[in-house]
């Protein structure tokens, strides 16, 4: 097909529709009529052959062809405004607005501390949190960086580890004075769990314990459920319970004796957290800016430092 320069203005449009909602919203951003969008996205359908976007009276949405094709030439197309910019003596500038998906835990204990260090090294940048349990669909929610527990879902994304944590079971003093303390996973089964719900799921996650290679999965009970890890560390540390959960960030409840570890030879399972960004050849210079930030916010082992190195080679 010999290219046409219309189809990136296309492209363009249907970008800005897409990070926005609807046509009004699009035109607002990028100086058009809502009819002039719908111009211009009927063109560019006509153009690929293909109908990208589902419309009603209130929103317009992806179809199962618009996602996959904006897959495809969102990281372009970003790659192409990083491009412009090096080009015109900007290399090292990070400006523009940056939209980032990040797990609850991340956002209060790690990103919140330290936001006006990473704010005040780019001026040029906006930022824009969401606040979020799931990943979601980071293509037709427009997010250009996402921060979340556990491992990847196969998809195109790029996955990039940033820590691996223990998970490790704890509990206020108060609660084992009452109860006891528990020597055997299984010995959990006669007491009170706080419970955690998995968003994916939206079941409460299971119980398992590592040791030497040996996984017991153990099942629960309680009478608590929760949705949000801060609150369930705050009821456990007031002795509702016993909670199975990640060990960074609990380091100072441990260390102050407000939470006790319990079955501390049981604690070999690691959880990941990852880095996730939709751009495999030229992420955006606003991207790199903020992995580089996240990776700062972590002890990184000696291995995994070297390896992510030469990554950036």
């Amino acid at each position: 097909m010999t290219f046409d320069g219309r189809l990136l203005a296309g492209v363009d449009v249907l970008a800005a529709v897409v990070e926005t909602g609807n046509f009004v919203r699009a035109a607002e951003a990028i100086g058009l009529t809502p009819s002039g969008v719908s111009r211009a996205i009927s063109r560019l359908e006509s153009r690929v052959g293909v109908r990208l976007l589902d419309r009603t009276p209130r929103a317009v949405s992806l179809t199962d062809d618009g996602r996959r094709f904006h897959a495809q030439v969102a990281p372009l197309l970003a790659g192409l405004e990083d491009a412009v910019s090096e080009a015109a003596g900007a290399a090292r500038g990070v400006r523009g607005r940056l939209r980032v998906n990040v797990d609850p835990w991340i956002a209060r204990l790690v990103l919140a501390p330290r936001l006006a260090e990473f704010m005040d090294a780019h001026p040029e940048l906006s930022l824009e949190l969401l606040i979020r349990d799931t990943l979601g669909d980071m293509i037709s929610d427009g997010i250009d960086v996402a921060v979340r527990f556990g491992e990847p879902e196969p998809s195109s994304l790029i996955a990039r580890r940033l820590i691996e944590t223990r998970i490790l079971a704890c509990a206020a003093p108060a609660y084992l004075a009452r109860h006891g303390t528990p020597r055997h996973p299984r010995d959990l089964t006669r007491h009170q769990c706080l419970l955690y719900r998995d968003p994916a799921t939206g079941r409460p996650f299971p119980w398992e314990f590592h040791r030497r290679g040996k996984v017991v999965k153990v099942p629960v009970g309680g009478r608590l459920t929760f949705s949000e890890l801060a609150t369930k560390l705050m009821a456990c540390a007031n002795g509702l319970g016993i909670a199975q959960t990640i060990e960074f960030g609990i380091e100072p409840l441990l260390a102050r004796g407000e939470l006790v570890q319990v079955l501390s030879d049981w604690a070999e399972e690691r959880f990941p957290l990852y880095a996730y960004y939709p751009s495999r050849h030229l992420p955006p210079a606003k991207v790199r800016a903020f992995i580089d930030f996240l990776l700062t916010c972590f002890p990184q082992p000696r291995q995994h430092a070297a390896r992510s190195a030469r990554q950036r080679k």
